[in-house]
C-alpha cells in the first residue's frame, strides 16, 4: 500500500477491498498531482464518480467530507507546494533519533532516552543541515505584496 498522503489515504483505503487499493490510490495521488486548486476539484470530482461506478460509496463519502482539508497547499507559490504537501524533513529527523536510539537498545529511564534524542536535535539544529533553507520566505512575501495589491486596486 502507497505511504504518500498518509492519514487521509488511509481512512479512504479503509474501507476499499484489498483488491482496489492500489487502484484506488493512485486516483487519490492523481487528485494531489494537479497543477491547482480547480483542476484538483475536477479530478475529485471524477474520481468520486469513478468510485460511484465501483460501488464505493463509503470511500466517496470520505473523500467528499476530507479531501477539502488537503488542498490548502494550493495558497502557497507552486514552489514551496511539493515540501509543504509531504512530511519529509520531520521524517528525516525522526529516522535520525530511531537510528540513534535504536544503537543504545535499552535505556535506564525515560530521562536518559529523552537526553539521547535532544542531544540529537541540538546536534541537527547547530550543524549546515539545521541551517538549510526549506522554503524561499522571498516568494512568501511576494505573493503577500500581490494580494496587497489586488486588494488596494479592489478599493
Amino acid at each position: 500500500m502507497p505511504r504518500k498522503g498518509c492519514g487521509l489515504f488511509k481512512n479512504i483505503l479503509s474501507v476499499v477491498p484489498t483488491r482496489l487499493m492500489l487502484d484506488v490510490a493512485t486516483m487519490l495521488k492523481a487528485i494531489h498531482a494537479s497543477g491547482d486548486l480547480a483542476a484538483a476539484m475536477e479530478k475529485t470530482k471524477a474520481v468520486c464518480i469513478k468510485l460511484k461506478g465501483l460501488k464505493l460509496k463509503e470511500a466517496v463519502r470520505k473523500i467528499q467530507e476530507s479531501i477539502g482539508g488537503t488542498f490548502t497547499y494550493y495558497a502557497f507559490p507552486r514552489e514551496h507546494r511539493v515540501r509543504i504537501r509531504t512530511n519529509n524533513a520531520p521524517e528525516r529527523i525522526m529516522r535520525e533519533i530511531r537510528r540513534r536510539t535504536r544503537v543504545v537498545g535499552a535505556f535506564p529511564d525515560g530521562h536518559s532516552a529523552l537526553m539521547l534524542c535532544a542531544a540529537r536535535l541540538r546536534h541537527v539544529a547547530g550543524t549546515q543541515w539545521g541551517t538549510k533553507r526549506y522554503l524561499n520566505m522571498d516568494l512568501l512575501r511576494e505573493q503577500d505584496l500581490d494580494k496587497a495589491l489586488e486588494l488596494a486596486e479592489a478599493i
